[in-house]
């Protein structure tokens, strides 16, 4: 009774549980294979290409389970779509093709493709995938292992390393950029020293370990009206256990450097203006590191919620992926502060000390306390800078004269003086702009 000495005294309805609970186990229903994870398979040694006649091992590593075992539980293995007859876990071949296993009950593994070759130069890279940030080591090896002298490898048909004789070329960090097609050449002593002979060409892809990272505002309910920003990305799959730290930027400062937590909370003082942030996503190390596109917050209740109202498209990045700064210009407490400046192309004009207009006597006079009287301040003061614009462009234009013509420059600076000109700011305003012979502002 299943060879167990002691199933004699097990009730009969339970040995029948039992035996289907371990059917059950070792014929699993489709949907219960798709929880278990697929296994592993690996080459040794590890290059996808080997000369004609070498034998390699193949290994299959999977979950296998131990209640209630029947039978050993086996291994199947697939060239291509056909069977082989091994159901070992480990097996050794010299066919090229497609090998994938698959242990009972999990789905079939990820293939590995064998090359065969009978040239005399071999390209030889990991069968395995090389994700950034980790080593890439290729291997240029003579047929039988002849030494390979005046070597070179070529990756994209560009020359990337020499070397004497034979060596491993490794890219200590691969980058996406290192993804290409490789090839290598050199010369070998058979018996004498032959021309240069070049191998195949071999595709190889370095993947991504994580996506660019995304920033992103949340709004949580512990946050009580703060922005909380969350740098989002991704892992690879097979590399879903790799811990990864982040850091916040605003502008080209670091507000929070590398840590743990994917999130950061905006400090009550940064929100009242529209800035821009963005983040970064980094391994342990730092061999890979990854940063968000710009992130603009904007402001709250602030002048420069002008900014969507008179000119929305600013809100977008500019080309490059740079920053739009709409930091606030520095406003005297006794002036106040305007939100919009219709049929005017001015706004924020600044006067240098000593020459700012004032207007109406120099009285204590209440704030403005609507939009409306802000707009009239601000007209008037764009009305006296357009006036001296326009003296300055008629002194502008006897240099110019002076320049191309000196003789009807001298004729006209003969001609009588002419009174000098006033221009009044506004009615019972003190300050005015005089004239002579030129402007001064």
């Amino acid at each position: 009774m299943l060879g167990n000495p002691q199933s004699s005294t097990v009730a009969p309805g339970r040995l029948v549980m039992w035996t289907l609970a371990a059917l059950l186990l070792l014929v699993p229903s489709s949907g219960q294979a798709a929880t278990l994870e697929k296994p592993v398979l690996s080459l040794h040694p590890p290059w996808t290409t080997v000369f004609k006649g070498e034998r390699v091992t193949l290994r299959c590593d999977g979950y296998h389970p131990l209640l209630l075992e029947l039978r050993p539980i086996s291994t199947l293995w697939y060239l291509g779509h056909v069977l082989l007859p091994s159901h070992k876990k480990t097996i050794e071949v010299q066919t090229p093709g497609v090998y994938r296993c698959q242990t009972r009950g999990a789905p079939v593994s990820d293939p590995i493709h064998l090359s065969v070759s009978n040239d005399w130069l071999i390209l030889q890279v990991p069968y395995a995938p090389v994700f950034e940030g980790e080593p890439l080591v290729m291997r240029c090896r003579g047929w039988y292992d002849k030494v390979v002298y005046k070597l070179h490898y070529y990756h994209d048909g560009q020359a990337v390393r020499y070397f004497h004789s034979s060596t491993n070329y490794t890219v200590l960090q691969a980058r996406s950029s290192d993804s290409g097609h490789y090839q290598c050449s050199g010369t070998m002593r058979i018996p004498v020293e032959s021309a240069p002979m070049f191998s195949s060409k071999v595709a190889v892809t370095v993947q991504e370990l994580f996506q660019t990272p995304v920033l992103r505002t949340l709004s949580p309910p512990e946050a009580r009206g703060r922005v909380v920003l969350r740098c989002e990305t991704r892992l690879h799959p097979q590399k879903r256990d790799t811990p990864l730290q982040f850091a916040f930027y605003k502008y080209s400062r670091p507000v929070r450097r590398f840590d743990w937590g994917p999130e950061y909370t905006v400090p009550e003082p940064e929100v009242e203006e529209l800035e821009s942030y963005w983040c970064e996503a980094a391994t342990t190390s730092r061999s890979v590191r990854k940063r968000s596109p710009w992130l603009q917050l904007p402001g709250r209740g602030s002048a420069l919620d002008l900014a969507s109202t008179t000119a929305p498209a600013l809100q977008a990045l500019v080309p490059g992926d740079k920053p739009l700064s709409f930091r606030k210009t520095p406003v005297s407490r006794s002036v106040p502060s305007v939100t919009s400046v219709p049929n005017s192309t001015f706004a924020g004009l600044q006067f240098p000390a000593g020459h700012v207009p004032t207007v109406g006597p120099h009285v204590c006079a209440p704030l403005p306390t609507s939009v409306e009287q802000s707009r009239e301040v601000l007209q008037r003061k764009v009305d006296l800078l357009l006036r001296e614009m326009q003296l300055l462009k008629g002194l502008l234009n006897q240099v110019v004269l002076g320049l191309k013509d000196p003789q009807a420059f001298r004729e006209l600076t003969e001609t009588p003086e002419t009174p000098n000109s006033q221009v009044s700011v506004s009615p019972g305003t003190p300050e005015t702009t005089v004239v002579q012979g030129g402007v001064d502002i």
